[in-house]
Order: structure tokens, then sequence, then C-alpha cells
């Protein structure tokens, strides 16, 4: 099986049946294989979660009375604090 990783600087490739020892090639091919099934998994969950997001989209634009108006800011009076230390311990001998 020939696998690709793509990194920051790349990709690599490698033939997984080209392994000699079996031991390894076996845990290889167990970690694709869990690989191949979380990615369903996180398709599976996306799907789910963009469907479940707009049907409560649509439910909530049928209510309008649950619309919460934006309010306007007001401009605050920004206060600036200064500071009450003595300025000769700032400085440097």
């Amino acid at each position: 099986m020939i696998i690709t990783i793509r990194k920051d600087d790349g990709t690599v490739t490698y033939d997984t049946s080209m392994i000699e020892d079996d031991s390894n090639k076996n845990n290889i091919n167990t970690i694709i294989s869990k690989i191949g099934t979380l990615n369903v998994l996180v398709e599976a969950l996306n799907y789910a979660s963009d469907t479940h997001q707009n049907n409560l989209n649509i439910l909530l634009q049928n209510n309008e009375e649950a619309l919460v108006e934006p309010v306007e800011e007001t401009e605050e009076e920004v206060v600036e604090e200064t500071s009450t230390e003595d300025e000769s311990l700032n400085e440097v001998s």
C-alpha cells in the first residue's frame, strides 16, 4: 500500500508492502485502518453538525419574536490612569 504523508516542508511517500518485519507491517496497517475510520467519523460528524445548524437557523427564522436587535454602542469617556510611582525608583545609578 502506498502512503503519502504531507508535512510542512513537503510530502513523503512510503510503500508499506516493502516492509519486511511482519510485526511492524501489522502495526502500520492497523494504524492506517484506524486513521481511515476516524476520518469517516469526522466527516459524518461535520455533516450532522452542519445539518443541525441549518435546521436551527430555519427554525429560528420562523420565530421572529426571538430575534434580538443589535444595540448601538455609545461612546464612553476613556479615563487614563497615571502612575503615582516615584520616578527616581526607575533611574539606574
